[in-house]
């Protein structure tokens, strides 16, 4: 009757592949291809949310030619900024930039294995939210906090990868600008299951990233709902 999918999906994968049959065969599906090609690809996903009015970091994309001319390209920035490869997930492919001698060194490195980059201005912040959206409506609200000393949820720097806490939250206890948000991005999408991956900074909300295949962990992003979070996926 349907297919879940509960891996970390990518385009040149077996999840995309699966969906894609599973669909063509008329099964209802989680994630939908749609879904897994407009949000494994952070280069799309800042284009659709910048032409559409959600409020998004600001930042630029930029091609391997853009590289002799980078203090022309990134003029209206400031250092710190963020560098970013389309698909990366679970903070990785994420760089912290510093300076423009950075910048080249880090961009020609991963230049290696993508034609474009995403880069995007530094909003340090001590967590990050996580609104759940199913069928269009909240599933959960989480914030997952950094990494201890680090300035992402997950520190990849060391042999083990570390990551930060959490809470999750009453859907009407997360500030109205956050859901605002969460769901006029995930209008972009479809109507599967997404984590939308939110920063606050004082009055400002931003999106930093639709995610198709949000985790649903025990004990987590179950917190408020218990087994009734369970329950709503599978009725829908």
């Amino acid at each position: 009757d349907a297919l879940f999918i509960r891996e970390t999906t990518r385009l040149d994968h077996h999840t995309y592949r699966m969906a894609k049959r599973a669909e063509h065969e008329g099964l209802v599906v989680i994630d939908d291809p749609q879904s897994i090609l407009r949000c494994t690809n952070k280069v799309y996903l800042h284009a659709l949310l910048a032409a559409r009015g959600v409020p998004a970091p600001e930042g630029l994309l930029l091609s391997r030619d853009d590289l002799a001319n980078l203090p022309r390209k990134i003029a209206e920035l400031e250092f710190p900024m963020v560098l970013k490869i389309p698909d990366g997930a679970f903070s990785k492919g994420v760089v912290k930039i510093n300076s423009l001698d950075e910048l080249r060194q880090e961009a020609s490195r991963l230049f290696a294995s993508s034609a474009l980059l995403l880069l995007q201005e530094w909003l340090p912040t001590d967590f990050d939210w996580r609104v759940g959206i199913l069928d269009g409506e909240v599933l959960f609200a989480s914030r997952y906090y950094m990494a201890r000393g680090h300035w992402q949820i997950y520190d990849h720097s060391r042999q083990k990868v570390r990551s930060g806490g959490f809470t999750t939250h009453p859907p009407a206890e997360v500030p109205k600008a956050v859901i605002k948000a969460a769901l006029k991005a995930t209008r972009l999408i479809g109507d599967g299951l997404y984590g939308v991956d939110l920063k606050q900074i004082g009055e400002r909300v931003v999106v930093i990233e639709v995610n198709d295949n949000p985790n649903l962990d025990a004990g987590v992003e179950d917190a408020h709902l218990g087994a009734a979070l369970y329950a709503r996926v599978m009725d829908v």
